[in-house]
Parts: C-alpha cells; sequence; structure tokens
C-alpha cells in the first residue's frame, strides 16, 4: 500500500546536489555567528543528523564591506572562513 507522503521520503536533485529527502529546515539564526563558527556547524550537523534532508544558515556576510557588527552574523570573506567552519 502506498502513501500520499511517500514523496517526502524520496531523494531530490537539487543542482548538482541530491537531498536525501525533501524535509527542508527553514534558515535558522542561533546568534553563534563569526564568533563561534564550530558551534554553528554543529548545530547544522544536529539537524542533519535527525533526518532533514536540507538545512540552511542564518544570514551570512560574503565581504568586508557587508559587515553587520556588533550583529554576530556568519562570515564567508575568505576561503579561511570557509575552513574554519568545516
Amino acid at each position: 500500500m502506498t502513501s500520499p507522503f511517500d514523496i517526502l521520503f524520496q531523494p531530490l536533485r537539487i543542482g548538482p546536489v541530491t537531498a536525501p529527502n525533501r524535509f527542508y529546515q527553514v534558515p535558522h539564526c542561533n546568534g553563534f555567528g563569526h564568533r563561534m563558527p564550530h558551534g554553528m556547524a554543529a548545530m547544522r550537523g544536529v539537524k542533519a543528523e535527525g533526518g532533514w534532508g536540507v538545512v540552511c544558515t542564518e544570514e551570512t556576510e560574503i565581504h568586508h564591506t557587508s559587515d553587520l557588527s556588533p550583529y554576530f552574523e556568519g562570515r564567508i570573506w575568505s576561503d579561511d572562513d570557509i575552513l574554519r567552519c568545516g
């Protein structure tokens, strides 16, 4: 017997990536930002382990001119920022 919800558990291709299912965790600001990048990455990891197919992050600054200090946003100003969050 099939369920109308079976489609939620099927993989979904999104560009070059395939999500394992159609569960989408909306962007979630936890306040860790660039001060605690490992904490932010760990929180997303826990959500992914819980079965979410797609896990989003909060707003992320991509250039020093987008600095929103004194707020702690995520930052990807250089390759070093990408490595710090891994």
